[in-house]
């Protein structure tokens, strides 16, 4: 067998003459397509077509699946346009040469294919993948500000059709292993032992490649084309706007031009893409990916197996706390006051699992993962015990003692609390250095942030299994400093008040919402807080106002609706009505104060550089990154912190005098904003120095 290793491929052909090209990107636990790698892999492509085997075969030799797509890094390395432009088709023309070889060539899949991974893949003539639960195949570069740019606007088109390509590319949602086959994006699906041999049985009795059906190719007919284009605009308006999100838009209209046919077709994604890199969309799009693999990388590996969880608090923070271990695999067991209030919570986790696992037995073990613990005979046998009950410091405090002599010596005490310190959770016990936040968000199922809260007792073994745990939960940790709301609570409540006096002063409360929505606010203020509990968001306020000094904040709309038991969702009535999970609003009349949107978002941002001064997070990119992932600032704007930056920090300082002289010394700059000034102008200069010098592989 004729074998070569190059840096980041292995090459093998074996006495058959087929070729097997394995990705094995160095030091890296993934594969990605960096400028390297796709240079290499040009070289064995090349060498390749000069010795005609009898097909190609290729593989990844990692664990962790096939390639994870390009290498985001090098977008941030992206000048202008013809920078980009030139990436990208460099990119192409390996892929192309890939797709032109005059032999069969088959992508082997286990684990995932995703952006430029499944490029690579569609490129060849056949793919097949292992069906498991892992497998994953996807087109995600619209959640970067972008598009394929690879040639998958063009190929994903003709393999599979134009709707259900578009719905891939529009999306960049990922698909499992039975959607892959019935969509055609692969040819078989195999067991992970079968791989090999079903690679070889294809390139020994090639079958006639796949081709999208008749009536999808019907569709890019000169008649057809314009009504798909505007059914798909259509349906992306409704989702995303075209300022903020130039991406799927872009997409559509290549197809609208080129019908994903001839070389105009890959030549146009070229150009598009290469402008996209260069939009503040795709460029904060792209940030905010690095920021979320920042939170990633935080986590080490524990010392501790975390298997075992116990929660006190069935209610709706503790048990989907509960449900979220139990789906990701651990035994969990939740205690609280009565039966009836544990098996609401059951009953709660059950839906989470059906909703989230296909599979009835998946489902039915997950549930067997979940224990109703009315004694609390958990507690001495869990790795990680999180105390989630009602927002009261002296109960809470009561629980932590109560605990604490039953815990195994490493297990790691946990609190949930959204408001209290937690030096002041920790007194009278024992050994207050194990005593860490872990602060989740609502919905639990769905907001990806955790904040980690350490007081001054803590210690950094705590602080270090927590994070893991919270990696293995798939959450993203964010390390905070122990203070009044911590992070998010605490930049948020100024931004809700501040939507409770326009309220108050007769602003409707459907164009309150709308105002923050253009912005980019996935949901208003006033939708928020009726998500969040209108019970809870006061609580939570009027104890972080009192900790800080803050003026008191009449908040008369709020309270009125609090004292007659209207909370929001949770309840069905709140500042609206909720019907089926969504909140029912009256269409929006009138004309919004033209300042009311800096008086929500700057009133945000100034209370983001009090916590940059305080350090409550250790830097502003990790409060940006909290904001986003925790509360749902608008992503594409890279951060609140990011935001004013990129608006000029002297100008957002000089526009909140200008609203601390109209309504009131609430809005005067913080003294922090000289750091954030600073911080601002050591970036560029570092971005300056990065552009100055050769490219490094990431």
């Amino acid at each position: 067998m004729n074998a070569q290793r190059g840096r980041h491929w292995r090459f093998e052909q074996d006495a058959e003459g087929i070729v097997w090209l394995w990705a094995d990107r160095a030091e890296a636990s993934t594969n990605v397509l960096s400028s390297e790698v796709l240079t290499e892999l040009d070289a064995h492509l090349s060498s390749i077509a000069s010795h005609r085997p009898a097909g190609l075969v290729v593989l990844s030799a990692k664990n962790s699946g096939f390639i994870a797509g390009a290498d985001i890094k090098e977008f941030t390395r992206i000048a202008d346009e013809t920078a980009g432009y030139r990436l990208i088709r460099a990119g192409q023309s390996v892929l192309e040469r890939l797709h032109r070889l005059d032999c069969p060539t088959v992508a082997a899949v286990h684990g995932f294919a995703l952006g430029g991974g499944l490029e690579l893949a569609l490129a060849c003539r056949y793919r097949i993948a292992v069906a498991d639960d892992r497998l994953a195949l996807g087109l995600p570069e619209v959640r970067l500000g972008i598009h394929p740019g690879f040639g998958g606007t063009v190929r994903t088109v003709q393999l599979i059709g134009v709707l259900p390509a578009m719905q891939l590319m529009l999306t960049g949602k990922s698909v499992r292993a039975a959607q892959a086959l019935k969509l055609g994006l692969v040819d078989r699906l195999v067991e992970a032992s079968a791989l090999h041999s079903a690679a070889r049985e294809l390139i020994q009795h090639p079958p006639a490649p796949r081709r999208a059906p008749v009536a999808q190719r019907l569709l890019g007919s000169p008649l057809a084309r314009p009504w798909v284009c505007r059914t798909l605009l259509k349906q992306v308006a409704a989702q995303a706007p075209r300022a903020h999100y130039p991406a799927p838009y872009a997409i559509i209209e290549l197809w609208r031009r080129c019908a994903a046919r001839g070389a105009a077709a890959y030549e146009a994604e070229a150009q598009s893409i290469a402008h996209l890199f260069t939009t503040p969309s795709a460029r904060n799009l792209i940030r905010i990916f690095l920021l979320q693999d920042r939170l990633k990388a935080l986590a080490p590996k524990s010392a501790l197996p975390l298997e075992r969880v116990h929660v006190v608090g069935a209610g709706v923070m503790g048990g989907d706390i509960a449900a979220w271990a139990a789906l990701r695999g651990m035994q969990v067991t939740v205690q609280d006051r009565t039966a009836t209030l544990i098996e609401a919570a059951l009953r709660r986790a059950a839906a989470v699992f059906s909703g989230r696992l296909r599979d009835p037995t998946q489902v039915a073990a997950a549930c067997g993962r979940l224990l109703a613990d009315l004694d609390g005979n958990g507690v001495t046998q869990a790795d990680v015990i999180i105390e989630a009950i009602v927002e009261n410091l002296e109960a809470k405090r009561a629980l932590l003692q109560a605990l604490e002599p039953r815990l195994k010596p490493a297990a790691v005490l946990a609190t949930n609390t959204s408001s209290f310190m937690i030096e002041a959770l920790a007194a009278g016990l024992e050994r207050p250095e194990r005593l860490i936040g872990l602060h989740f968000f609502n919905p639990v199922v769905r907001m990806p942030l955790v904040e980690i809260v350490q007081g001054p007792a803590g210690d950094a073994a705590t602080l270090a299994t927590a994070t893991a745990f919270t990696r293995k939960l798939d959450k993203l940790p964010l390390p905070c400093r122990s203070a009044p709301g911590f992070l998010v609570n605490r930049v948020l409540m100024p931004y809700l008040h501040e939507a409770m006096r326009a309220a108050a002063e007769g602003v409707p409360l459907a164009l309150i919402d709308r105002v923050a929505e253009h912005f980019g606010m996935p949901m208003g203020p006033i939708e928020l807080a009726d998500v969040i509990g209108l019970d809870v968001a006061g609580q939570v306020g009027t104890s972080i106002a009192q900790a800080l000094g803050w003026p008191t904040t009449d908040l008369g709309v709020l309270r009125e609706r609090v004292e007659t038991g209207r909370f929001g969702r949770k309840t069905g009535q709140g500042f609206y009505a909720w019907r089926g999970g969504k909140a029912v609003k009256p269409r929006p009349r009138g004309t919004a104060p033209p300042d009311l949107a800096d008086r929500l978002v700057l009133i945000l941002v100034n209370e983001c550089v009090a916590c940059l001064r305080e350090r409550i997070a250790a830097d502003a990119d990790l409060i940006d990154a909290a904001l986003v992932f925790g509360a749902g600032f608008a992503p594409f704007r890279g951060g609140p912190l990011h935001y004013a930056q990129a608006r000029g920090v002297r100008a957002v300082t000089a526009r909140l005098q200008a609203l601390a002289a109209r309504h009131g010394p609430r809005f005067e700059p913080d003294r922090g904003w000289p750091l954030l000034e600073a911080n601002g102008q050591a970036q560029t200069s570092a971005n300056a120095a990065a552009a100055c010098s050769p490219p490094q592989n990431s």
